[in-house]
């Protein structure tokens, strides 16, 4: 795996789990370090030992050997037989007429060639190798004036164990204090990080508007100005939200007055503009277009600002959808629409006036936008009451499901302005109701085309 791969996985790793394998590396590092050391330290200790204690051994042998030697004695395969320490041990002695063995055989080709040559030239010499599968300490040492050698065979078998078994404690080791650090870096990281989530899940409440969200006085010195400075601005943001909310519902009301004075004059003059010149007739038109807009978009202020201040009001009654949606639709004569409901109604907790708003906007934005909607369904979604208000439209692009939901936002028709065109707050009002109701609001494309708006709300629990 080359770098830039590794450094793209870690960037995938959220930053506890990236913390918690730092952790683990760094343990699993100074563990590998440690191993190593111990490992040459030890394994350097008991070799050398090993390694005196065959030198010493190997001393008396040659001495034994030697002084046969020098005596002639004819009973030398029975002193190289006593001189044998073990089952696993092999004595070889080279004489000009051939090898004598003893212990467990071995062949004399199975001793390297280097180990006896040095032998041959006078110089004592030893060599650890396998023979025959058995891993051994090789003393090569001349004897009898330099005509003859003598190799004995130390075996290390126990020695070897020895090692296998500390490298599998140091190997274990270094994996268990891996793990080890991993589990205590993500519990650390837990811990450091709780602060962090607090404010995560903190400003999550605020995005969704709660403003009265402040985070909880802290005495850690690095964490104190950080919760200081959140909820300086969350309470500088709910007052500046609150003074722009009482500023558009003081606006509304003052304008609501002299526009139904406008208004009201502006129809009498309709009434004769027969007897106006055709230039006259044309700006009288489009002035009674924008004051009817101006009015809707007045009236649907109103409800913002009158939802915004009625925060805590709690009107809540049974209210059945499909009652409440043949109402809508039987008052509005000049549409046909067609009404799907289950055998069975579903049953909503809710405030009865807000409801009604969100079914005659969805409504009013199939008319003005939609062609005209042609269905409107009531159904449970398990244990959720569903609306679905279809039209007969182009359908909404993706890139605008969201933002149509925002205030002033009119999606394609922004640059419309006709007597039917929108305040662009209608589908603003519908989320801003749906959402007190503990409900989600959302638009899919219809099948078949056009557009479906789809709210699901709570269904009442008898």
């Amino acid at each position: 795996m080359t770098r830039s791969a590794v450094r793209s996985a870690l960037r995938r790793l959220s930053l506890r789990w990236r913390v918690a394998a730092a952790f683990g590396l760094g343990l699993a590092l100074v563990m590998s370090v440690l191993g190593v050391a111990t490992w040459n330290l030890t394994t350097g200790y008991m070799l050398d030992q090993r390694e005196q204690s065959t030198t010493r051994q190997s001393e008396v042998n040659v001495g034994l050997v030697d002084k046969a030697l020098a005596e002639h004695s004819d009973n030398l395969d029975e002193l190289l037989t006593g001189l044998a320490s073990g089952p696993d041990s092999s004595i070889l002695l080279s004489r000009p007429n051939g090898w004598l063995t003893s212990g467990r055989q071995i062949e004399p080709g199975a001793v390297p060639s280097s180990l006896v040559e040095s032998a041959r030239k006078g110089v004592a010499a030893r060599q650890r190798f396998i023979a025959d599968g058995i891993p051994v300490l090789a003393v090569a040492t001349p004897v009898g004036g330099g005509d003859s050698i003598y190799v004995e065979l130390y075996p290390l078998l126990e020695l070897d164990r020895t090692f296998r078994y500390l490298s599998f404690l140091l190997i274990t080791g270094t994996v268990v204090a891996a793990l080890f650090g991993v589990a205590l870096g993500a519990w650390a990281t837990k811990r450091a990080l709780r602060p962090l989530a607090a404010l995560r899940g903190a400003a999550s409440r605020v995005a969704r508007g709660d403003l009265t969200t402040r985070l909880p006085h802290q005495n850690d010195p690095d964490l104190a100005p950080l919760a200081t400075s959140f909820n300086t601005t969350t309470e500088q943001l709910e007052q500046r939200v609150r003074r722009d909310k009482r500023f558009a519902a003081d606006v509304s009301h003052e304008l609501r007055s002299p526009l139904t004075t406008m208004i009201n004059v502006t129809e009498v003059m309709v009434r004769r503009q027969d007897a106006m010149p055709e230039t006259a007739r044309k700006a009288l038109g489009l002035l009674s277009s924008e004051l009817h807009r101006f009015q809707r978009m007045v009236v649907d202020l109103l409800e913002i600002s009158r939802a915004d201040q009625d925060e805590t009001e709690d009107s809540a009654e049974l209210v059945d959808l499909d009652a409440l949606v043949r109402n809508i639709i039987d008052s509005r004569k000049a549409i046909t629409v067609r009404i799907e409901t289950d055998p069975e109604t579903p049953i909503v907790s809710a405030d009865r006036r807000r409801i009604d708003r969100v079914v005659t906007n969805l409504l009013d934005n199939a008319d003005r936008y939609g062609e005209g909607a042609i269905a409107v369904t009531v159904r449970r979604n398990g244990d959720r009451a569903r609306i679905e208000v279809d039209d007969a439209g182009s359908g909404v692009p993706p890139a605008l499901r969201e933002r149509i939901f925002e205030r002033f936002a009119r999606g394609l028709h922004a640059g419309r302005r006709d007597r039917e065109t929108g305040s662009g707050l209608g589908l603003a009002i519908v989320a801003d109701h749906v959402h007190r109701h503990g409900g989600t609001v959302w638009v899919e494309d219809r099948p078949g085309g056009g557009a479906r708006f789809v709210v699901e709300l709570p269904e009442a629990t008898t």
